[in-house]
C-alpha cells in the first residue's frame, strides 16, 4: 500500500509540475467557455426566448449558465483524466519501467499508481470547474447549487472520472510517442463536446445521430452531471409546465433515450460501472504487458 501511495504521488507530482501540459488538458473546456461566452451563450438565449416568451431573461440565462458549465465538468472528466496518462507514455518512451522492474515494487502496484493518480487528477480538476462555474453564476447573479444538488453532482463526477481514467489506461497502452498521444489528446479534445451534446443541443441534431451519441458513454455522464446542474433553473424557467419541460430536457440532452429507449440515471449508472469494470480489466492487462 505504500508504494501505490508513493507512486501516485510521483505521478501527480509530474503531472502538475508541467503547467503547459495542464493547461493544455483544461483547453477543451476553456476553449467551449469561450465560444459561448462569445456567440454560442447567445444564440441559446435567443432561441429559448422565442420557445418560452413567457419566461424572464435571467431564468433564461440562468438554465443556460447551468447547462454549459455541466458539459464543461463533464469535458472536463475525461480530458484532464487523459492528460494525467501523459505520465505513462513518457515513463515508456523514456525507458523508465527498465528502472521500475529491476526494483522491488510490484508491477501491479506501478499499475495503480498510473490509475490512482489519473483518478485524482480528474476529480480536482472537475471540482475547479465546478466552483469556477459557480462562482461565475453568482456574478450573473443565478443561485448557486443546493447541497444536495452539489452532492448528487459530486458523486456523478467521481463516477465519471472513474471510468474515463480506465478508459484513459487502456487507450494509452497504444500509443507508443509523445506525439502519437498529443495527437490523439487533440482529437478527443475536439470530439468529445459534439459526442457529449455540449458544443450544440443534441436537439439540432438528425435523430439517428442523436440516438448513436446517446448509446456512448460521454452523452451519459453529461445527462448525469446536467441533471443537478439544471433541476432550479429548470423549475424556474418552466414552473407547471410538465409537457414543456419533458420536452427542453431531451433538446438539452438533460434526459437520452436511443430510439424509443429511455435511459433513465440507474440505467446509465449501469452502464458506466460496466465499462469501467471492462476497461479497468482491460487497462490493467494491457499496462502489465508493456510496463517491462
Amino acid at each position: 500500500m505504500t508504494s501505490i501511495i508513493l507512486l501516485t504521488q510521483r505521478n501527480l507530482r509530474l503531472f502538475f509540475r508541467d503547467r503547459v501540459g495542464v493547461f493544455f488538458s483544461l483547453l477543451s473546456a476553456l476553449i467551449l467557455i469561450a465560444l459561448y461566452a462569445l456567440f454560442l451563450g447567445g444564440l441559446q438565449v435567443s432561441s429559448l426566448k422565442d420557445q418560452l416568451p413567457g419566461a424572464s431573461d435571467h431564468d433564461i440565462g440562468w438554465f443556460v449558465n447551468a447547462w454549459v458549465f455541466a458539459g464543461i465538468t463533464m469535458i472536463t472528466t475525461l480530458t484532464t483524466a487523459l492528460a494525467a496518462m501523459g505520465v505513462f507514455v513518457d515513463d515508456n518512451v523514456s525507458g523508465r519501467f527498465r528502472d521500475f522492474i529491476v526494483s522491488p515494487i510490484r508491477r501491479t502496484h506501478l499499475v495503480l499508481g498510473y490509475l490512482i493518480a489519473s483518478f485524482i487528477v480528474s476529480v480536482t480538476m472537475s471540482a475547479v470547474i465546478i466552483v469556477i462555474g459557480q462562482l461565475y453564476m453568482l456574478t450573473q447573479g443565478n443561485e448557486l447549487l443546493s447541497l444536495p444538488n452539489l452532492l448528487q453532482t459530486a458523486g456523478f463526477v467521481l463516477a465519471s472520472s472513474a471510468v474515463f481514467a480506465a478508459f484513459a489506461a487502456f487507450v494509452v497502452t497504444f500509443l507508443n510517442s509523445a506525439g502519437a498521444f498529443a495527437a490523439f489528446s487533440t482529437v478527443v479534445g475536439s470530439l468529445i463536446g459534439f459526442l457529449s451534446g455540449a458544443y450544440v443541443p443534441s436537439g439540432t441534431l438528425p435523430e439517428g445521430v442523436v440516438s448513436g451519441m446517446n448509446a456512448l458513454p460521454f452523452a451519459q455522464a453529461a445527462m448525469l452531471i446536467r441533471m443537478p446542474f439544471t433541476e432550479s433553473a429548470l423549475g424556474a424557467l418552466l414552473t407547471g409546465e410538465g409537457q414543456a419541460l419533458s420536452s427542453l430536457q431531451e433538446f438539452y440532452g438533460i434526459t437520452a433515450s436511443v430510439g424509443s429507449f429511455a435511459i433513465t440515471p440507474n440505467i446509465a449508472l449501469i452502464e458506466l460501472a460496466l465499462l469501467f469494470v471492462i476497461f479497468i480489466a482491460l487497462g490493467v492487462w494491457r499496462l502489465s504487458r508493456k510496463i517491462r
